[in-house]
């Protein structure tokens, strides 16, 4: 009877081992992915800065740059599939809990499977690419096309104006997060060195600060379109990027916006390295 009960119970360990494992090579895989994508987002707003690209600062510019290379449509592919990992692993969380303090509660499960959902969207847009069936549209287009259905809705100037709000609110989060550091409560600073920790630390606060701020101006944007009546003011990735040289401090905002995207890459690749999963 023992001998069943601990064989049964080996089983079992090994089986959630196992899933375990897979979860982390998803979770790795999907954070590389993202990386991929925010370094080269940054790098082409950072050329639209300086006048030269004619190319969207967005994930459809970022796509199609890549396609541009040797082995384009292979690193394609291999962004998509990671991608899907960055799915897979915000399921798991949802449905088991996340890894950390209070990861099975329900505020976190639910974050986790709008994530879910979000990559699993992101991943199918990159596939659709690679495979030469679309998914190449502008953010700036999408954004118009999305609020311009939601304004006819009933209601819809509120349910768009929410979702500014609420966009707006997140990119405050964001921002405040990095600035705080809060990303160090979910990797494994004990594996770095001081020299290694310190530039973690730049990435994660100047990415994060960036990633935020840009959230928070297209969530403002849209609050616009909705006060206005008028889609047109909602702005995708690019166009939002491209407003900041719009303003008194010219150019050198997108340029300081454009770096911390680019930090943020590199940091999604620290996260791929040393985040708990």
């Amino acid at each position: 009877m023992n001998t069943g009960v601990a064989m049964r119970g080996g089983r079992l360990r090994a089986r959630r081992a196992a899933r375990g494992s897979a979860v982390e090579a998803a979770a790795r895989a999907g954070l590389t992915a993202r990386g991929v994508i925010y370094l080269l987002v940054g790098v082409l707003a950072l050329q639209i800065a300086f006048g030269e690209s004619r190319r969207e600062a967005d994930r459809s510019g970022a796509l199609q740059e890549i396609s541009d290379k040797p082995f384009g449509a292979v690193v394609l592919w291999a962004l998509g599939l990671g991608l899907v990992g960055m799915a897979l692993w915000r399921l798991s969380e949802a449905v088991f809990g996340a890894a950390g303090k209070n990861g099975r509660s329900w505020r976190k499960r639910l974050t986790a499977a709008a994530r879910c959902v979000f990559y699993a969207f992101t991943a199918y847009s990159v596939l659709s690419f690679a495979a030469g069936a679309g998914g190449g549209e502008s953010s700036d287009s999408q954004s118009r096309d999305i609020t311009a259905k939601a304004l006819q809705a009933p209601a819809g100037q509120w349910l768009v104006g929410a979702a500014g709000a609420g966009i707006v609110l997140g990119g405050v989060w964001i921002a405040g997060r990095a600035a705080l550091r809060k990303y160090r409560d979910k990797m494994k600073t004990g594996e770095m060195s001081r020299p290694v920790r310190r530039a973690v630390d730049v990435t994660g606060v100047g990415g994060g600060v960036a990633r935020g701020v840009l959230f928070a101006v297209a969530g403002a944007f849209a609050v616009q379109a909705a006060v206005d009546y008028e889609p047109g003011k909602a702005k995708g990735m690019d166009d939002t990027l491209r407003s900041f040289s719009e303003t008194p401090a010219g150019p050198w905002l997108l340029v300081l916006i454009a770096a911390g995207l680019v930090l943020f890459g590199l940091f999604s690749f620290a996260m791929a390295r040393w985040r708990r999963v």
